[in-house]
């Protein structure tokens, strides 16, 4: 297959429009606005339709409303923008809806800055809506991976009638790589015989509703979607590892950061500090299992975690390695790029005790 030259942002949209996403609803901000832009030049070729609302929190109920449908929708913003469109988000999964939301992160809190970010992990993993509930989290490092997760996110949605977040940073959204497209695997779905697609006379209505007239019977609901989160726990757990057997310190990075550690990691095998990664690629199911067993090798004297944040995944990594290697941090934030030899300096003074 031959490699072609895409930008992060349209190699989204373009994977999307690939996965069959017809409806694309979204508010122009930076640095994801290329996905719009993408998808109202592209869209209307394959008969979709493109809409740009006149703001974040019209995009997700318009979202809701294609959902509804049972058509295969999508909308993009920046952290922000994903702020803003959070009460949709928990009522697109209190109804079980499928749909695929894409966010570029930029530096905060509030505005910010259009730098790229990572200050988006709470939101995206813990929720910034009301309620108990759960969205898959899925975080490219590559613009290849950024394609490939973006048309996956559109089946895995279908699956467990429920949203999933692509979490990338900015950098990711801006930069350009060689790509394949490669066809993916497609899930066995089921039809939507839950959508609201008029009845014709020959069957009941279908009623799409997040409400629930009493406590009793809200809990019930709570109680198959939280079925629901087990399945995904079990099924759609993701990472990639690399390094050196017997490493002494194991690195925890998702997104560009990991490509920055890699970086720190030569530096540091040059040195003869022998080195691993973990890179969790679902950030929500969190691959927790898998961490605390390479934590726990005889070989490994430290954990630690970096991000584009002041430390917002360096909790889910302490809660996995549960006191088993001591943990260290190093983040910086607001759109700040740390550089390998900074990562790899502060990695190797928390290793030694400095």
């Amino acid at each position: 297959m031959k490699k072609e030259l895409w930008k992060g942002n349209e190699a989204v949209a373009q994977a999307a429009i690939n996965a069959g996403c017809r409806y694309f609803f979204g508010y122009p901000i930076t640095p994801q606005n290329e996905i719009p832009e993408y998808m109202a030049a592209h869209l209307p070729e394959v008969g979709g339709c493109f809409l740009q609302s006149e703001s974040e929190v019209a995009a997700i109920n318009m979202v809701y409303g294609a959902a509804g449908a049972g058509a295969r929708v999508m909308t993009s913003s920046s952290s922000p923008g994903i702020s803003l469109k959070q009460e949709g988000i928990t009522y697109l999964v209190g109804s079980e809806l499928p749909a695929v939301i894409v966010n570029a992160m930029r530096g905060g809190p509030g505005l910010g800055t259009i730098q790229p970010a990572q200050g988006d992990y709470f939101q995206a993993t813990r929720g910034g809506g009301n309620g108990d509930y759960r969205t898959v989290v899925l975080a490219p490092s590559s613009v290849q991976e950024a394609a490939d997760l973006t048309a996956e996110a559109f089946d895995i949605a279908d699956q467990y009638r429920n949203p999933v977040l692509v979490l990338m940073d900015g950098m990711i959204g801006q930069m350009m790589e060689a790509m394949t497209w490669r066809p993916l695997p497609r899930r066995e779905l089921p039809p939507k015989t839950w959508a609201t697609t008029g009845t014709g006379g020959r069957r009941e209505k279908n009623i799409i509703n997040s409400w629930r007239s009493s406590g009793a019977l809200l809990e019930e609901h709570n109680l198959h979607l939280a079925e629901k989160w087990r399945a995904m726990e079990a099924r759609e757990v993701r990472w990639e590892e690399r390094g050196a057997e017997g490493a002494q310190l194991l690195f925890v990075a998702y997104g560009t950061t990991a490509r920055l550690v890699a970086g720190a990691m030569e530096q540091l095998e040059a040195r003869g500090v022998r080195c691993a990664l973990l890179r969790p690629i679902s950030l929500w199911p969190y691959p927790a299992a898998r961490l605390r067993a390479l934590a726990e090798q005889p070989s490994v004297r430290a954990v630690f975690a970096v991000e584009l944040s002041l430390g917002q995944m360096v909790e889910d990594v302490r809660l996995a390695v549960e006191g088993v290697k001591p943990v260290g941090f190093f983040g910086r934030a607001g759109g700040a790029i740390p550089t390998p030899r900074e990562i790899a300096e502060h990695a190797l003074d928390f290793l030694e005790g400095r």
